[in-house]
């Protein structure tokens, strides 16, 4: 699942993502998506030792904060990561860096 993320984040979309990346095993699969470019989700089971149910949990987490795409092809789960969704993040914490407000705070 994926939802578009927004070219300005507010301050509930930042908490969902700091919440997505606060646990290790999702940066782990977010680390080997980024590096590989797309990934199939049963490859994410070697990458952080859980069972399938628990990787499709970590998964749908990244993908709800706008992180990843995950595409659905027949049985198969392709995860790619979401530039957009990083860049906005990155904006984000470079305006508050820069000492100004980010855009939307609500």
């Amino acid at each position: 699942m994926y939802l578009p993320m927004p070219q300005e984040l507010d301050t509930k979309a930042v908490e969902k993502i700091a919440k997505a990346l606060g646990d290790r095993n999702r940066l782990l699969i977010l680390l080997k998506i980024a590096r590989q470019g797309c990934v199939g989700c049963c490859q994410m089971q070697e990458v952080v030792s859980l069972a399938q149910p628990s990787v499709s949990h970590h998964v749908k987490v990244l993908a709800d904060a706008g992180l990843v795409h995950a595409d659905k092809t027949g049985r198969n789960l392709n995860l790619s990561l979401n530039r957009e969704g990083v860049q906005a993040l990155i904006d984000f914490l470079n305006e508050l860096r820069n000492g100004q407000p980010p855009g939307n705070s609500e």
